[in-house]
């Protein structure tokens, strides 16, 4: 069984049908893009989305993608995007689960590594920005998140 993260949100997505084959079976590459919708509303959630991170200088490249298929998605069909917070202050660590949204029956596991890269320079941090862990740390406790998360690191 996986961990389960310290936040997630859970996003329904409508399978469109420009995102299957002619069986009417999602094509493969089409699940990282129903990960990005899910990874987008966590960071919503989290407070310090992509352009929070751009704001405070830092790109969030992905370096490492996994994903394990169980079932296709159909065209038409509801399915749940469930995004897990696992790791943040290193690096950020989001497992998700992709399942039917009306029988809730397992479709696929995912899961994707990011790392702040500083715009300034390109260079790769070893550990996480000051203002994304706080903003993560806050949301967990539940309280205010301090007045230099707007500012840069």
């Amino acid at each position: 069984m996986r961990s389960r993260g310290v936040l997630h949100v859970d996003t329904e997505v409508t399978v469109p049908f420009f995102d299957v084959d002619s069986m009417d079976v999602v094509w493969h590459g089409h699940y990282v893009k129903y990960l990005e919708i899910a990874r987008c509303a966590l960071l919503d959630r989290i407070g310090h989305n992509y352009a929070q991170m751009k704001a405070a200088g830092y790109v969030w490249p992905v370096i490492d993608l996994q994903l394990r298929y169980a079932r296709a998605a159909r065209f038409g069909q509801r399915i749940k995007v469930r995004a897990d917070l696992v790791e943040w202050e290193n690096r950020l660590k989001i497992h998700y689960l992709i399942s039917d949204a009306a029988s809730g029956e397992r479709l696929t596991r995912a899961s994707t590594v990011q790392v702040a890269v500083r715009l300034a320079d390109g260079v790769m941090q070893l550990v996480s920005p000051a203002c994304f862990i706080d903003a993560v740390e806050s949301r967990i406790s539940g309280t205010p998140a301090p007045a230099h998360l707007s500012s840069r690191d």
